[in-house]
């Protein structure tokens, strides 16, 4: 009987334990949640902060351009030959009027020579003609020639007169047409590009040398349809050096806005830049602002779908809420919204978003 009541109380203690174990498991699972939802409340999720910006205090967008001279031109020849000397060289200041280049055309000189002749023939046959109306003169005045012969010789002498003056102009243009075959500087500069070498063929109107004047620099970027209407000639841009995008603005002003014709069309930005410290062929970025907009500004990664719709997660000293937003438009790396309860100083975060719930602390990194 002793052994029977031993053999059931530890039968008993056994299914006890059993059943205390089926009962401690979802208790320790119970103080693991505890215990990690209250590590999550203590640790805070660490993001990065942009500041909202007001519309009109946008950071401008920039636009790659590069140095170019306010007065330049590309020299080139208005008749075909083969390019028998070049004076100048790469680099060379040059004054106005100072020969650059010649060309070697074997049909300029004859064709120079051949004008001149025919002037001096049309020139010998008009005083033959003058001298022979002047004795026909007298011949009337006598009654020995008739009036239909006066005025015959009369045409003729006329004829020849005009005959003269085309030959002067043919030969006229032949002389321009030789001085054609010579490149002269056209204003105070430097020869900036070499494009054709001696004993080369150069065809008409093919650019042989490029000259430019160090006086007055300019810069020309394509800007769209969005930003062109809110500029006007005069208005001031800021400039930056690509080399040193850190270092603080120059200053350029608008000289020109082109006007495409086609929709969707860039539009040329010319620039006139007066900082001593450029110099053509130097890259630069030119800003230009958005149109004024009530819109606010902020980085295009701050933005994500929520069940809501487009929200943002603004940052109330280290607790994160989230703000439906409505977007207008993308403007490069920024994005225009409109949102209830955000203003222009806010702080949202744009990275960090795949961890934060709202009501979440945060904790923002520099």
């Amino acid at each position: 009987m002793v052994l029977k009541s031993e053999g059931f109380n530890l039968d008993m203690l056994k299914r006890h334990w059993r059943w205390g174990l089926l009962l401690l498991v979802p208790l320790a699972l119970m103080v693991a949640c505890r215990t990690s939802e209250v590590a999550s409340e203590t640790q805070p999720v660490t993001v990065r902060v942009a500041e909202v910006q007001a519309g009109e205090d946008q950071a401008p967008l920039r636009f790659a351009g590069v140095v170019r001279s306010r007065q330049r031109a590309e020299l080139t020849f208005q008749v075909s030959g083969t390019l028998q000397e070049r004076a100048a060289e790469l680099g060379q200041a040059v004054e106005p009027g100072d020969v650059l280049a010649r060309l070697q055309n074997p049909q300029l000189v004859p064709a120079r020579d051949s004008a001149r002749a025919r002037l001096r023939e049309t020139e010998a046959q008009l005083r033959q003609a003058d001298q022979e109306y002047q004795r026909a003169t007298t011949l009337r005045e006598r009654g020995v020639l008739s009036e239909q012969d006066l005025e015959q010789l009369l045409a003729r002498r006329d004829a020849l007169e005009a005959a003269r003056g085309t030959a002067r102009a043919a030969l006229a243009e032949a002389d321009q047409v030789l001085r054609e075959g010579e490149l002269r500087a056209p204003f105070q500069g430097t020869v900036e590009a070499v494009l054709a070498e001696p004993g080369e063929f150069v065809a008409a109107g093919q650019p042989v040398l490029r000259v430019s004047s160090p006086q007055g620099l300019e810069a020309e970027v394509r800007i769209p349809e969005s930003l062109r209407t809110s500029l006007s000639p005069g208005d001031e841009v800021m400039v930056w050096r690509v080399m040193a995008r850190n270092s603080a603005p120059l200053t350029g002003i608008v000289t020109e806005i082109g006007r495409g014709s086609r929709r969707g069309e860039l539009y040329p930005l010319v620039v006139s830049l007066d900082d001593p410290s450029l110099a053509p062929g130097v890259s630069i970025e030119i800003g230009v602002r958005r149109a004024r907009t009530e819109a606010l500004g902020l980085p295009v990664l701050a933005v994500f779908r929520s069940p809501e719709g487009p929200a943002v997660y603004r940052v109330r000293g280290d607790i994160a809420e989230r703000i439906p937003v409505l977007v207008q438009q993308l403007t490069g790396e920024q994005v225009l919204v409109y949102a209830d309860g955000l203003v222009a100083g806010d702080k949202v975060v744009y990275a960090g978003l795949t961890r934060l719930l709202p009501g979440d602390r945060v904790e923002i990194l520099p």
